[in-house]
């Protein structure tokens, strides 16, 4: 499915982006905003440690444990161009999907190469550009000629990727949640940044469980007219059991994050009940293909021609979210990685 327009009516100055993390501005990660969306009630404005009073005993958080790899290689085109290579992640048939940029203004912008080359590395190893994935104009699948795994290399000599709304690199640690394990994901699921000890224990207390998936996700720098890419998940025949239990139960179960509707969407059967499986997905989360296994999403502040709207608008409908965007922007709430929070919950609050 391809974003052809705007899914909201909306321009996003620098004012509404999060330049650096919050711990930079003086914050604790749980101190940023939370905009909670209570179905068809007026937004609620907070701050994201407050986050379990909008939740109750019962509900279920499901979290993505994919930890952040430094994705970023510097290197140079055959004509001695230098360019910044973005690892999207590994494909089923050990290719890599890898995006070429350019830098620009002390980050990187697009660059649209009209034929597949080789990129050399200024560490050492090649980038073989193969052909270009599904038709888009800056994403390839390549061979990668490194020492070790990929992984391995990156996290010798890659760094964070990073674009134009952050002004400066920031160590690894910074695109990490307490909730990352293994190294998998190209950009950081940043739904689960603000969580803190605090805030979990806060949840435990009021008898929200936590339940845990894998999905490993790529370079978030798909423009409009692109489709999501395929990516690898892996949901336990644990995590699928304490979904189910937990609808039996009348619990609502909220995702944390984008990459979580994805994979529970690939494994949710018509009738909302959920099984264990790993894989690829393709599914494109809309509002003609919920998931019915889904009532609420913990997320952070999408751009208007972002794909990511199609799933909001899936879980809360278009007024709500129409709604709730109006407020974040008046209110001066901070968009992308280091920004502030949005809770959607489906229905009426309980």
């Amino acid at each position: 499915m391809l974003v052809t327009s705007p899914i909201l009516d909306f321009e996003l100055d620098e004012s509404h982006e999060a330049h650096e993390p919050p711990e930079a501005r003086g914050l604790r990660r749980d101190a940023v905003r939370l905009l909670v969306s209570p179905g068809d009630a007026d937004p609620v404005h907070t701050r994201f440690a407050n986050l379990g009073a909008f939740l109750a005993p019962g509900d279920l958080v499901v979290a993505n444990t994919s930890a952040t790899y430094a994705a970023a290689l510097d290197g140079r085109l055959p004509d001695g161009e230098p360019v910044v290579v973005h690892l999207s992640g590994a494909q089923a048939d050990g290719s890599w999907l890898v995006e070429v940029r350019q830098p620009a203004a002390g980050a990187t912008a697009p660059l649209y190469l009209e034929a597949a080359v080789d990129v050399d590395l200024f560490s050492g190893g090649r980038i073989r550009l193969v052909t270009r994935f599904a038709g888009s104009r800056r994403l390839w699948l390549a061979h990668l000629d490194v020492a070790g795994t990929p992984l391995e290399y990156a996290a010798r000599y890659g760094r964070p990727i990073r674009y134009r709304h952050v002004g400066r690199d920031w160590p690894i640690g910074f695109y990490q949640s307490v909730f990352s394990a293994a190294p998998g994901s190209a950009e950081m699921p940043s739904a689960a940044r603000p969580f803190t000890g605090r805030v979990l224990a806060d949840l435990t207390r009021r008898g929200v469980a936590i339940a845990t998936l894998r999905l490993d996700t790529g370079v978030s720098s798909l423009e409009g007219s692109e489709a999501p890419y395929p990516e690898h998940y892996a949901v336990s025949a644990r995590t699928a059991a304490t979904v189910n239990a937990t609808r039996e139960a009348g619990g609502r179960v909220i995702a944390l994050g984008t990459t979580v509707v994805r994979a529970l969407a690939t494994v949710t059967d018509p009738d909302g009940s959920v099984h264990d499986g790993r894989g690829w997905t393709e599914r494109v989360v809309s509002a003609d293909a919920p998931v019915p296994s889904v009532h609420g999403l913990l997320t952070g502040w999408h751009e208007p021609e972002a794909s990511h709207l199609m799933m909001l608008e899936a879980i809360a409908g278009h007024e709500v979210l129409e709604r709730a965007y109006r407020a974040a922007l008046d209110a001066g709430y901070l968009w992308h990685e280091f920004g502030d929070s949005h809770l959607l919950l489906a229905g009426d609050p309980r």
